[in-house]
């Protein structure tokens, strides 16, 4: 009795699977489907970037090749042609690299490349850390004819604490502070520095030397109106 029932059981099944499959088939084949195209696309597209990332990679080395050889108008086309065509990673890397052909294009009138290095500080897409760098190289750029509010405007921002690259934006300012004769604002930025626990050694020795520098004017100013009151 009991094999009368499994095999009733069994052709049970059988015919629930069948009105199934009757039923069901055509979305079952459509979702293999689906899944083995996904597949094939998504490698696909794998292929399809990795070989972009090839030919980026070699026009990003024909780019550093022609900078050490000093062609930097040539290098900078070869970076710009990898920004427009090269993946995201390549495309952030090579933008600063076309900047800093610029710049080595026209040393003495480097609007171009601060234009370029403002673009990318001004993009939000690549994250704080790239922004700061990139707002940083044009303040350096910048520090030596700027007005000391240009470069404040610029910098502040990165100057605040945990930035990265703080220590390097003090130290721009408060030279260019000093050079503006703003005594008062280049002391502020000393301070900022040497109240930093994380102050870098090489940027704290400059900015005592700009310390004493600030002092002797200082010094020499007290003593030039003494001696005119004796006059």
């Amino acid at each position: 009795m009991a094999d009368i029932f499994n095999e009733v059981d069994e052709e049970v099944r059988r015919e629930r699977l069948k009105v199934f499959w009757d039923r069901y088939s055509i979305f079952v084949i459509a979702a293999a489907v689906l899944i083995v195209a996904g597949i094939g696309g998504w490698r696909a597209y794998e292929y399809y970037v990795a070989q972009k990332a090839a030919a980026a990679g070699a026009i990003f080395e024909e780019g550093v090749a022609l900078s050490e050889q000093g062609k930097h108008l040539e290098a900078e086309k070869a970076f710009a042609k990898v920004v427009a065509e090269a993946p995201k990673g390549y495309a952030a890397l090579a933008r600063f690299r076309a900047a800093a052909e610029l710049a080595a294009v026209t040393p003495d009138k480097p609007e171009q490349a601060v234009n370029a290095y403002s673009a990318i500080a001004a993009d939000g897409s690549l994250g704080p850390l790239w922004q700061d760098i990139a707002a940083l190289r044009a303040g350096l750029l910048l520090v030596d004819t700027a007005p000391f509010a240009d470069l404040r405007a610029r910098l502040e921002p990165i100057t605040a604490a945990g930035r990265p690259y703080r220590h390097s934006a003090r130290e721009l300012l408060a030279l260019s502070a000093f050079r503006a004769n703003n005594v008062s604002e280049a002391k502020r930025y000393i301070d900022m520095m040497t109240a930093d626990a994380e102050t870098p050694p090489g940027s704290r020795q400059r900015i005592e030397v700009l310390s004493a520098l600030i002092a002797g004017e200082g010094k020499a100013a007290a003593e030039k109106a003494g001696d005119d009151k004796k006059g």
